[in-house]
């Protein structure tokens, strides 16, 4: 079971990592390419920002962006901005969702989030506990995936399974990593099945999109290709 109160201190304790990374990133380093593609290190604390807003939203039962295009429009508009406000809105937008998580509510409540998608309101902090771990490792500044906590790549591992389970583009597959943990996924495409084998971290970046899966050995088949995000 999900617990939203675990997961809001270990929120605080990524999103202060993050700060503290950002604080040492000049206006130069903000505008220099990220590691996702067409976007620079201001898109990824951007986004970050805006992200922490619109999980508030949702946790106030309102539309987590009014539309795709104005989510866009706010990334482009705040991506230049000189570091000390986006340092600034970062810390401030972080504060406006641990404020919004504190009000009291029903934690077993269904909430949207974007594209019809609904989940747990319990499972909130958690998603954003994501945003700021993986986005972290994207401005490419030395934290990587492998300096992420055990439990939270762990768990990430699950989430993402999950949401590749019975896609219709993946063949049932089996991950497992190196401690013997395992994982199912997939199941939705025809073919046989096929086994996945890494390191945890490796496991993560393939499903993230944020390493090619060169690193993972596969049995049965080859690896799946999966659709993105």
């Amino acid at each position: 079971m999900t617990d939203h109160a675990y997961d809001l201190a270990a929120l605080r304790e990524a999103t202060d990592r993050l700060l503290s990374a950002t604080e040492k990133l000049d206006d130069a380093a903000l505008a220099e390419p990220s590691r996702l593609p067409g976007w620079s290190r201001g898109h990824v604390v951007a986004h970050l920002s805006r992200n922490a807003d619109a999980l508030a939203n949702v946790l106030r039962g309102r539309p987590m962006y009014a539309d795709s295009e104005t989510r866009d429009r706010d990334i482009e508009r705040d991506a230049p901005r000189p570091q000390a406000e986006q340092l600034a809105d970062l810390a401030a937008s972080a504060d406006r969702f641990l404020a919004a998580a504190a009000v009291p509510a029903d934690w077993s409540r269904t909430v949207e989030l974007r594209n019809g998608v609904t989940d747990a309101a319990s499972r909130v902090p958690f998603r954003r506990r994501g945003e700021v771990e993986l986005h972290h490792v994207d401005l490419g500044v030395g934290y990587e995936l492998e300096d992420l906590p055990d439990e939270f790549t762990a768990r990430e591992i699950d989430f993402l399974a999950e949401r590749f389970t019975g896609h219709p583009a993946v063949v049932p597959s089996g991950l497992a990593d190196h401690t013997g943990r395992t994982w199912t996924t997939g199941g939705g495409a025809e073919g046989g099945s096929v086994v996945v084998r890494g390191t945890a971290s490796d496991l993560l970046g393939w499903l993230s999109g944020r390493r090619d899966g060169s690193a993972l050995a596969v049995e049965g088949g080859a690896l799946p290709a999966l659709p993105p995000l």
